[in-house]
Formats: structure tokens, sequence, C-alpha cells
């Protein structure tokens, strides 16, 4: 069984083909500046590479491009998509409604854009994504959604709730529902299997640190609390973003400054973070860069967001009573062997050891923690598109 693996965006449509029978990527690229004049890059799995600009004033003619890359350019892979057994496709606000994933419908597409409004920047474009190729392949192959937030609908009320009149989360739905789920599900199944465990036997943390960072506590074999929030503005600090803060400030921000709520939105989202700290920018290997500099503000962006990342993981412990294993993903969490170190050597109360030789190693798959540390402590590399096929596998599989 092969499966199409969609993850769109406003303006592009990234994209994998995956081959179930080995798990094997036989494909992958990027349709970018959708709207606009329109780019595509696909690459082969043995290498070969085809690119092209090509006008794509929406996402079906984004779609066409794909098909055109993966069946009759210099780096197809396939000969027809009717070799393609499913589509499935990320999906970041799943809200209340959808608790697990679940086939393509009419109804499906309306609820995801219905919970536009509490993902503004991905909802509206998954559904065009899902629409297109709707029009594009028909309805002869079965669409799949993955929803970022499912993972995350086994939290209690007690982590979910906030104290807030609880008229707002009955009219509005106003709550915790988190992000990076799929990634937080991946990696903390890899884990188990590493420890040669059942992940209900498990108490697991699990740190998806890139641009954008959430923590997830896994209790039981299911997610109990996470960073991230109403939005994916919770939690600590990211590259743009300014995390958990005192909604006063940001009131007497805003009165001081004249700004409209979206004004306001902007700064948090965007101009906040490690970019508005360092003043530099919101990439992480720059500040650190600038931090090695002995650029003062750089310092302090990178011993905020390392502070900050440690009174989560911490809170987490205590909600769960212990922990068993810690895993670092995402583009920061994989390749940052120097926060790593600094994580886990404020980790002394767990008995916490890190084996230096094999924290210097980037973005693979492995053990970090010494065998005679208190706490497991892994690198384990992110791989949602896989996590999106799994999923489309069992339910096309389950027809």
């Amino acid at each position: 069984m092969k499966i199409f693996v969609v993850n769109a965006g406003s303006s592009s449509l990234k994209y994998q083909l995956i081959d179930m029978q080995d798990e094997s990527v036989l494909a992958k690229g990027n349709c970018e500046r959708i709207g606009e004049s329109g780019f595509i890059k696909h690459t082969a799995a043995d290498g070969r590479v085809y690119s092209a600009d090509i006008p794509m004033p929406t996402h079906s003619e984004a779609f066409e491009a794909v098909v055109y890359a993966m069946t009759e350019s210099d780096a197809k892979v396939i000969d027809s998509f009717d070799e393609i057994s499913a589509i499935g496709h990320r999906i970041v606000q799943g809200g209340s409604i959808f608790k697990g994933s679940c086939l393509v419908t009419p109804e499906v597409i309306d609820q995801i854009e219905e919970l536009g409004a509490f993902a503004p920047l991905h909802n509206p474009a998954h559904v065009l994504a899902i629409r297109a190729c709707v029009k594009t392949f028909g309805e002869k192959i079965p669409q799949v959604v993955v929803f970022d937030t499912s993972f995350h609908q086994t939290m209690p009320p007690k982590a979910y709730m906030y104290a807030l009149p609880y008229e707002y989360y009955e009219k509005y739905q106003v709550r915790k529902y988190g992000a990076h789920g799929t990634s937080h599900h991946y990696v903390s199944d890899r884990a188990a299997a590493l420890e040669g465990k059942d992940k209900k036997d498990l108490k697991i943390i699990t740190c998806h640190l890139g641009n954008g960072c959430s923590i997830t506590a896994i209790k039981d074999g299911v997610c109990i609390d996470t960073s991230m929030g109403f939005t994916p503005l919770d939690g600590f600090m990211m590259g743009t973003r300014s995390g958990t803060l005192d909604p006063s400030a940001l009131i007497y921000i805003m009165e001081k400054e004249n700004l409209t709520p979206a004004e306001l939105n902007t700064i948090c989202n965007k101009k906040s973070g490690l970019l508005g700290i360092s003043g530099l920018s919101n990439d992480s290997r720059d500040v650190c860069n600038g931090a090695a500099e002995g650029n003062e503000r750089c310092i302090l962006a990178v011993q905020m967001q390392e502070y900050q990342i440690l009174k989560f993981i911490g809170s987490y412990i205590a909600a769960m009573n212990g922990v068993d294993v810690i895993v670092f993903t995402g583009g920061i969490g994989e390749h940052n062997p120097e926060l790593r170190q600094h994580i886990v050597d404020n980790l002394g109360f767990l008995n916490a050891e890190i084996d230096h030789e094999k924290n210097q190693l980037s973005g693979v798959e492995v053990k970090i923690s010494t065998e005679n540390s208190g706490v497991d402590v892994f690198v384990i590399p992110t791989n949602e598109e896989l996590a999106i096929a799994r999923d489309t596998n069992a339910i096309v599989s389950a027809l």
C-alpha cells in the first residue's frame, strides 16, 4: 500500500509518498508560492530531482504539478496515481470534535472549516487542500485527516480548563487544545519501543523543540498535559512566540502603545520569543552563535528559554509523580547538544547523567544518558509524515 501524505499551508504544499510495505519514502517535495507564480521541488528516493516554476493560482494546480512530478517527470516514482491507496492530511486543529483520525466526508470538511478560528493560519489552508484533492482525484482515493490536537484529547478537565468564567467554555469552547500531537505521539511510541516496554508502563516527557516548541507529559500511555494551550502561542518562549505571560502585561502594553488586538497578536506571535529578546534572529542557531560571541541579549534569550523548558519538565515530573524517559525532538531538540546538556545537568535530583560523547551526535536516534542515569534520555528525530501514513493505513485497511 502506498500512502500520499499532505501537509498544506496557505501558500505551500509539502508532501511525501510512503510505501507502507517497508515504510520507505519513495518521494517527497514541496510546492511553494501557491496563489502566485508557483514553484515545485520534487525529490525521488534515489536522488533524482525535478523542479520547475509553474503557475499555481490555487492548490488544485499545485496537486496537478505533483501528479506530473510523480508520474511523468524525470524523477517519476509511479506510473499513475491509481497506485496510491489513500491520502493522509495533517490538520492542526480538531478542537473537541475530533478525538482521533478519521475518513474525510463533506461533514468533516465543514467541521474543520468551522474550527478555522482556532487555527486561522492553518485550518483554512488544510480545507483548501482537501477540496483540491477531491477535485483532482475525485472520490476514488480515500482521504484521511490526522489532527495535531487529537493526541491531547486524553487530558483531564483539570489540565485543559482555564480558570475563566465557565460560560466561555460552554459558549466558545475556550480551553487548552495543545499542538504538535502527531510528533509527541510518534516519539513517545518510539521511546517505548527503544525501552522494550509497553508505553502504558512508562512516564514519558517529550520535548518538541523547534521554531515552535511544546512539551508533553505522557502517563499510562496517554497525554495528561501539554504546554501549548488554546493556540500554539501558549507555553514557553519560542522562535517568535512569547509563550505564557501575565495578561495584564499585554493590557498595559495595548494601552500605552494604542494597539489593536490584531497588532498585539502580531507582536506576541511574530515579534517576540528569541527574536524579541535577542533583537537578532528567531533562529536558535543564530542566537546561540551570538551568545557564544558574548552578545548579552542573545545570552539572555538562551538562558530564558532553557530555564522555561526546565520549569515545564519539572512541573510534569511533579504531575506524574516521577519520570522514566525524557525525549528531545524537533530542529533544536535534535541538533543542539548544549541545550540538552544544560537541561540534563539541572536534573541532578533525578540522578540524571549524560553521555557526553553520544550527546554530540546530531539528528540521529540515540540514547544520550549513561547506563547509571536515573532517567533515560533519548534524541529521537520526529517523523510526523510516517505517523500520518500509519493512521491513514490503519483506517483505510479497516474499510
